[in-house]
């Protein structure tokens, strides 16, 4: 599948379909009224886009996930750091922690992400 990125309404659907998948359609209706203020029309044609873009299957009125949060997550943070930070991860964490401090706990749990994603060599 061709990596296509979420528009930010896409991607407030998909929080609501990550969280209550699988889920059928006219709970899904009802959700998307309540938490993102959209009428049935509109639930159903980002149900039918999002289909067609492998992110959800929509079978028997039931709509489950095709691609995890986590994958999607991934793929929007690169996304963010190559066009922001010209792929710069430090770049990316200076900007994000600005005057910012972090307790020894976040700073811990970070050097643990680095030493587990570092590249031999």
């Amino acid at each position: 599948m061709e990596e296509q990125r979420l528009c930010d309404s896409e991607y407030r659907f998909m929080q609501i379909v990550w969280e209550h998948a699988p889920v059928g359609s006219g709970e899904l209706v009802r959700l998307c009224r309540e938490e993102l203020g959209w009428k049935k029309s509109t639930t159903y044609t980002v149900i039918k886009k999002l289909s067609e873009k492998g992110y959800i299957a929509n079978e028997n009125a039931q709509v489950s996930v095709q691609i995890p949060r986590e994958e999607v997550q991934a793929r929007e943070s690169n996304y963010f750091v190559e066009r922001t930070f010209a792929g710069s991860l430090p770049g990316f964490l200076a900007a994000f922690l600005g005057r910012k401090r972090i307790s020894e706990e976040e700073a811990r749990k970070l050097k643990e992400l680095i030493d587990a994603h570092r590249r031999e060599g």
